[in-house]
C-alpha cells in the first residue's frame, strides 16, 4: 500500500467545519479537542477549574500545547453527576466564554451542553460549536436551535440521563450496528432542520460497559460508513482506568494508548484533558500530517 493510500484508508472522511465569524475548521487532519470543566464534580479532579485566572491559564496552555478545540462544559456528565438548573450552567458557562473569546479571539470554542437555551446563549456569548452528549434527546428544541444558529454539532450517543444511564446499558443487536441505526436517523433529523456540519461520537462510556466501549473502539472504522468525522472522547475514563485497576489521576499512559487506538481506526478528533500528550500521539501515528522533525 502506499503512503497516500494508507492515508486515506487511515484518516477518512475528511471535511472542514463552517464556524461562525467566517472561519474554517479543518479534520483533514486529527485535530485535539481541550477539556475545560466548569463543574465542581468532573470525575477527574485535575480538570476542574474555579476561577477565570485558573480557566485562561488552562486554556493558554491548552493552545500552546496545540489544541485546535477548547471544549467549554458547565454541567457533568459523570454517571450519576447532579442535575443543575439551567441558569446555573448559564451562570458556569457564559462568563467563562466571553473571558476566552476576549482572550482568545482566534480560538475555536465548543459548548458543551444538551440544553438549547444554553446553547443559543454560548454561541451568542462566542462558541463556534455545540457538542451535545444526549444527541437532542433531552431537549427537544436542540436540532432546530443548532440549525437555526448554523454552527457545526457534535452528536453523541447515549441513552436515559447522566443519572440513569449506567442502567440502560443493554442491547439485544450489535452494538455498532445499533450506533449506526441511531446515527442514521440523527443524521437526517439534523439535515432536514439546516445542520451542515456534524461530528459523530460513539459516547465511550454514556451507557455502555466498559466491554462495550472497548468493542466500538476496536470497531470504530465502520462507523465511517456513515461518511462523517468521528470524535473520540477517551480521556481518563473509567473503561481506561478500571480495568488497570487504577483511578484517573493515574490514567494518562492508559489514555495515550487508546487513543493510538482511535487514531488508528479514523477518529478525526481526540477530546482529552492532557492535550499535549495527545498532540505528540497524532504526530507519531499520523506523521503525514504533523511532520516530524529531521
Amino acid at each position: 500500500m502506499s503512503a497516500q493510500a494508507a492515508k486515506d484508508t487511515c484518516f477518512s472522511p475528511r471535511q472542514t467545519l463552517r464556524c461562525p465569524r467566517g472561519r474554517v475548521l479543518n479534520l483533514g487532519s486529527p485535530q485535539v479537542m481541550g477539556i475545560l470543566n466548569l463543574t465542581p464534580d468532573s470525575f477527574y479532579a485535575g480538570s476542574r477549574l474555579g476561577t477565570t485566572p485558573d480557566l485562561l491559564h488552562r486554556a493558554e496552555a491548552m493552545l500552546r500545547a496545540g489544541a485546535s478545540i477548547l471544549d467549554i462544559g458547565g454541567y457533568s456528565s459523570r454517571p450519576g453527576a447532579e442535575h443543575i438548573p439551567e441558569d446555573e450552567e448559564k451562570r458556569r458557562v457564559l462568563p467563562a466564554i466571553d473571558a476566552l473569546r476576549r482572550a482568545f479571539p482566534e480560538a475555536f470554542l465548543s459548548i458543551d451542553t444538551f440544553r438549547a437555551g444554553v446553547a443559543c446563549a454560548a454561541v451568542a456569548a462566542g462558541a463556534d460549536l455545540i457538542n451535545d452528549i444526549s444527541g437532542g434527546e433531552l431537549d427537544a428544541a436542540m436540532f432546530a436551535t443548532a440549525g437555526q444558529l448554523q454552527v457545526p454539532y457534535v452528536l453523541m450517543h447515549m441513552r436515559g440521563t447522566p443519572q440513569t444511564m449506567a442502567q440502560l446499558t443493554d442491547y439485544p443487536d450489535d452494538i455498532v450496528l445499533e450506533l449506526t441505526r441511531y446515527f442514521r436517523d440523527k443524521v437526517a433529523a439534523l439535515r432536514a432542520a439546516g445542520v451542515a456540519d456534524i461530528i459523530l461520537d460513539p459516547g465511550f462510556g454514556f451507557a455502555k460497559t466498559a466491554a462495550q466501549s472497548h468493542e466500538l473502539l476496536r470497531r470504530l472504522r465502520e462507523l465511517q460508513l456513515l461518511g462523517l468525522p468521528i470524535l473520540a472522547g477517551l480521556s481518563r475514563k473509567s473503561m481506561v482506568y478500571k480495568p488497570l485497576g487504577l483511578t484517573p489521576e493515574a490514567a494518562l499512559s492508559g489514555t495515550v494508548a487508546v487513543n493510538t487506538m482511535a487514531l488508528l481506526n479514523g477518529a478525526a478528533l481526540l477530546r482529552v484533558h492532557d492535550v499535549a500528550e495527545a498532540v505528540q500521539t497524532i504526530r507519531l501515528v499520523a506523521p503525514t500530517f504533523l511532520p516530524l522533525s529531521p
